[in-house]
């Protein structure tokens, strides 16, 4: 049994941490560049650390690496070699891995963070989708980097933000090259109905239920609007735990690095027990959500678990 599961099994519910590369930003770091928030675990390991640190104080039972767009081929072309790139990769969940160890409460698991392919692109894709790869060209992206991240050990892989149904897939099926690893995979959702590419949501959800590995399966980075109609619908398509973690429902322009908009975070804060009562297992937040979200999250899942 995986430690996720056995978490899920005593506890009922698993609180995720939430946005990390919007609270470093919040402590002064700037992400602007190409590996955004890897760039701050080149330059100050010690405040993504301190990071960690803080959404596991503040309730988290997962720390989230900043691996989310350390790739290969990124890292390659700001003139790492290739044993530089593995390095940072491996970097990144031991920084995470140093913060759990500081924390005097047990069980807390690592998650080692994968984003698609859009991340890497760096132009806004993983908000649109509108990329296309053949199964084998996705696999042979995404797997020199899980590679590295698997022989780390975290307790569960995060594929994340996942724009694009047919990477989805592709994940699915790169997981049985590591068959004792789990993984979450999250969608971004443009609406309460579809995903990122426009694929229906439920599809989505349903085409990534074969995979065994796939411990369980959501939403990320998605207006915390949408989040019970989508957790309702996917709940038809699987029978897996579900995943939410809404980001703050402000808009992000790529373009110019700004958010814009109004903030939902009172939302996320009041509807997590109604996301609980959906079917959602593993929740907590994405981008410009805190420590005080993720507190007030974990308090309303408690309180709605004993219900």
């Amino acid at each position: 049994m995986s430690a996720l599961q056995d978490l899920l099994d005593r506890q009922g519910f698993v609180i995720l941490d939430g946005g990390l590369a919007t609270e470093l930003e919040r402590h002064g770091a700037d992400l602007h560049d190409p590996l955004f928030s890897g760039k701050i675990l080149l330059e100050s390991p010690d405040l993504v650390e301190r990071v960690n640190y803080d959404y596991f104080v503040a309730g988290a039972d997962v720390g989230v690496t900043v691996s989310y767009q350390l790739t290969f081929p990124g890292l390659l072309e700001k003139g790492f070699s290739a044993a530089e790139a593995e390095a940072v990769m491996r970097e990144s969940v031991a920084v995470t891995r140093r913060a759990a160890a500081r924390v005097p409460r047990t069980g807390l698991l690592i998650a080692a963070s994968v984003g698609p392919y859009g991340a890497y692109l760096h132009d806004g894709s993983e908000y649109r989708g509108d990329y296309r790869l053949s199964t084998s060209e996705f696999k042979e992206f995404h797997r020199p980097r899980l590679a590295i991240l698997a022989s780390c050990e975290p307790d569960v892989i995060a594929f994340e933000s996942i724009p694009n149904v047919h990477e989805a897939e592709a994940l699915g099926e790169l997981m049985s090259e590591f068959p004792s690893l789990p993984a979450w995979l999250s969608f971004t959702c443009k609406d309460a109905v579809h995903i990122s590419d426009g694929t229906a949501f439920r599809d989505a959800v349903a085409a990534v239920e074969r995979f065994p590995q796939i411990a369980a399966v959501g939403l990320n980075c998605t207006a915390p609007r949408h989040v019970s109609n989508l957790l309702t619908l996917a709940a038809t398509a699987t029978k897996k735990p579900l995943v939410a973690y809404p980001n703050s429902g402000e808009c992000f322009f790529p373009d110019s690095g700004i958010w814009g908009s109004t903030s939902e975070l009172g939302i996320i804060e009041h509807a997590a027990a109604d996301w609980f009562q959906c079917g959602a297992r593993l929740i907590g937040g994405c981008c410009r959500t805190t420590p005080e979200t993720i507190r007030a999250i974990r308090l309303a899942v408690a309180r709605a678990a004993l219900c």
